[in-house]
């Protein structure tokens, strides 16, 4: 997998720090993100923080605007049912590919993805974003399209934040594990099922939570672009 983390510690330790804050609902939708303060918390230099806020830009997590600064980046609720909606395409595409090509080898790594889940912090929830984002993009690297697994890749980056919502780590294991077994017996149309269910599951658990808190979604809505 093409990991995004940054190679020396401090970079890695700040990137993983605020990325976790971002999907975990602690730095908000639209919230300003202080150079000068984040700097202060890490020790760490200006050019540091720059470059890995940079980095989340890239994720679409963060947006940088020219002489303002930088802000989680906004989501609109028809942004997010978009993006959703081609996770699904994208998914399904990834199993169909991949029932008839992957290994025995990437099918019993993918196994090995998911660690034990100890409670409902941040950090075991920033665990789940990561090991759920590799298994999909891993499972579309044995579909042999790498422009597939990059596309997914990225578009599980940005909606990295409203899986966290799902709060469905501790089942992750069963879930994927019914995928695998599919995959295994080379039957398509099962992988298939396995798969929508998951996003079925996933899609509805999201939207009723953002529907449930309407008032903290305004901020994720409207219009974000850059004014």
């Amino acid at each position: 997998m093409q990991s995004r983390h940054p190679g020396n510690d401090i970079k890695s330790l700040l990137y993983r720090e605020i990325k976790t804050a971002i999907i975990t609902g602690r730095k908000k939708s639209g919230q300003r993100l202080e150079v000068d303060e984040i700097k202060q918390e890490f020790g760490t230099s200006t050019t540091l923080v720059r470059e890995v806020l940079q980095l989340l830009s890239f994720e679409h997590l963060v947006t940088i605007k020219p002489r303002s600064g930088y802000f989680v980046s906004r989501v609109s609720l028809k942004e997010l049912r978009d993006l959703l909606e081609l996770r699904e395409v994208l998914e399904i595409a990834t199993v169909q590919l991949a029932v008839d090509k992957i290994s025995d080898r990437e099918l019993e790594f993918l196994a090995s993805i998911h660690g034990e889940y100890t409670g409902d912090d941040d950090e075991s929830y920033g665990r789940y974003t990561d090991e759920n984002r590799n298994f999909h993009y891993l499972l579309a690297k044995a579909s042999g399209n790498d422009q597939l697994a990059d596309s997914l890749g990225k578009l599980l980056d940005r909606l990295a934040r409203f899986m966290v919502i799902r709060r469905a780590g501790d089942s992750l294991l069963d879930i994927h594990g019914i995928l695998l077994k599919k995959i295994k017996k080379r039957d398509k149309e099962g992988a298939v099922a396995a798969i929508k269910a998951e996003l079925k599951e996933t899609r509805e658990a999201v939207m009723d939570y953002i529907m449930r808190e309407e008032g903290e979604f305004m901020m994720l809505g409207g219009d974000h672009r850059d004014k």
